[in-house]
């Protein structure tokens, strides 16, 4: 098919996701047949900067030789068994390949095949494991303004973004809101509700989906006090942050804090298949253990959990970051980063603000109405110039795969500068001084 023939049959058949689809009609489409390293390129041909690592999840590059080959060795054993009463070596090898670069502590691994569902495995883990101790009152949990853990139900009533999220609430169960960085008042909510809460939910050092907000210096270091302190548990949700986002394996190292649960997603198979991962401690699995007739399991599971070809990706790509020294490159990559923002974004008079952590970035635009839908023309002027961006709200949002090259990059972030100014109408303030 050509493109206008792809276009006019997604247009006929397709609804995309958070996308207003009576505006996508109008939008001149780019249809992605292909990838290399860093680049996305339509079915014209035209090259793209994937500037965003295809969503936050792609981590060594498309199309990267050890995992290609790690998936196709894998076709030629099996593509899929059910971990229902049955095991396989992908599944195995990669969870104690996990558990070697997780934080200390963490000692199980349960498997899932997205983000959200991640996330409502570690809240059901929670619960179940007070219940099972008899402590049934323990059925709420305490999560942070502006969070986001994904979309369905259980993920959503622990999320505090109004715009996903306010529509949804008549179907939620509820919970205890606090502000990032508010220590008073979670340790406020935890000894006044202690005996009625199960867990403590939050994105270690930033909150992704909210516009890359970032959490005060030792922040995570106190909320994970506070848990110790009144016996709550601390989940973790690393899934836009895991797997380098943030200069280091996970974020949660970088306070020295190991949570009760840790989940991961995105990155954990190099942006290649849906894969995701609940990670727990001995106490919380030796929690679920009894004999058949107490039933005590943990009911429930997915018919792709632990997917051998995409344990195969995860396994290979870990094995990608110890021979290619990703982490150890990527602090180069990131000083570059932030060195080109400041120079070429920073001055734009259009930019309020540029906050993030590591490769996690979010170029807040200045003073615009909604229905000028600035962040969304800026994305858009960045397509024309040959890279991929997006936005939430009027906040542009770089996240770019973590072996990106310091050329790309460079143009990556002239590109998005350009592109602000293009739009916004801003020009540098100080550039020439």
């Amino acid at each position: 098919m050509t493109t206008d023939e792809l276009a006019a049959l997604d247009r006929s058949i397709l609804w995309h996701p958070f996308t207003q689809m009576q505006g996508w009609q109008d939008e001149p489409p780019i249809v992605i047949e292909r990838a290399e390293g860093t680049t996305l390129f339509d079915t014209d041909g035209r090259a793209y900067i994937d500037g965003v690592s295809s969503l936050w999840c792609n981590v060594h590059g498309h199309r990267h030789p050890r995992i290609d080959a790690a998936v196709r060795a894998q076709l030629d054993k099996v593509a899929h068994s059910t971990m229902l009463g049955l095991s396989h070596p992908p599944a195995i090898e990669l969870a104690a390949k996990l558990l070697e670069v997780a934080p200390d502590g963490l000692s199980r691994v349960f498997y899932s095949d997205n983000g959200s569902t991640a996330n409502e495995i570690a809240l059901k883990m929670a619960f179940q494991y007070w219940a099972l101790r008899g402590d049934h009152a323990r059925r709420s949990f305490v999560y942070l303004g502006n969070s986001y853990h994904g979309d369905t139900i259980g993920s959503v009533s622990v999320g505090g973004i109004e715009m996903f999220h306010s529509m949804y609430r008549p179907l939620l169960f509820d919970g205890f809101r606090v502000e990032m960085g508010d220590v008073d008042g979670l340790a406020h909510v935890l000894e006044e509700h202690r005996d009625g809460i199960a867990a403590v939910i939050v994105e270690p050092l930033v909150q992704g989906a909210a516009g890359i907000l970032v959490a005060p210096d030792g922040y995570l270091r106190d909320v994970r006090h506070l848990c110790d302190e009144h016996d709550v548990f601390l989940i973790c949700d690393e899934v836009a942050t895991g797997f380098g986002r943030t200069g280091t394996m996970f974020a949660c190292e970088q306070e020295g804090v190991t949570p009760d649960f840790m989940t991961v997603a995105k990155g954990l198979t190099g942006g290649y298949m849906p894969l995701a991962a609940t990670l727990t401690s001995e106490r919380v699995y030796e929690g679920f253990l009894g004999e058949y007739h107490e039933f005590k399991s943990f009911f429930h599971g997915h018919t792709y959990t632990g997917n051998p070809l995409a344990c195969a990706a995860a396994l290979a790509t870990l094995e990608v970051f110890e021979q290619e020294r990703t982490l150890d490159r990527v602090c180069g990559t990131i000083a570059l980063l932030w060195r080109w923002l400041d120079e070429l974004v920073k001055p734009l008079a259009g930019v309020a603000e540029i906050r993030g952590r590591g490769l996690m970035v979010g170029i807040e635009l200045a003073g615009f109405g909604i229905e000028e839908r600035t962040g969304h023309r800026v994305t858009m002027a960045a397509r024309e110039r040959g890279a991929i961006v997006r936005p939430l709200g009027d906040v542009i949002v770089l996240m770019p795969p973590l072996s990106i090259e310091p050329a790309e990059l460079r143009r990556l972030v002239e590109v998005t500068a350009s592109s602000i100014a293009d739009v916004t109408g801003s020009a540098a303030l100080a550039l020439a001084a």
